[in-house]
């Protein structure tokens, strides 16, 4: 039997970009182009299109907000290798 074990991967999705001057912000794939006055404003909005709850990091030197996705991954644990010279097998 296999000794299973998980790990989280983590992905950062790209939500919205800053709009220059201040802070505006725009949701990436957002056919209406609405640019919203806050970065709260930016979030919500995207609560409403998404019902997501989630986490987000925010990249300020790149003008970017991403959300970040979690997975959960199984990871085996090898199996010693078994020699018949030693009547295990």
């Amino acid at each position: 039997m296999q000794d299973l074990q998980t790990k989280t991967i983590e992905h950062s999705e790209l939500i919205a970009r800053r709009v220059p001057p201040g802070d505006q912000w725009m949701l990436v794939g957002d056919k209406s182009d609405t640019i919203y006055s806050s970065i709260t404003d930016a979030l919500e909005a995207w609560f409403q299109r998404t019902g997501e709850e989630a986490e987000f990091r925010l990249a300020p030197l790149d003008s970017k907000l991403y959300v970040i996705r979690k997975e959960e991954q199984k990871i085996e644990s090898p199996q010693p290798k078994r020699f018949n010279l030693y009547g295990e097998g």
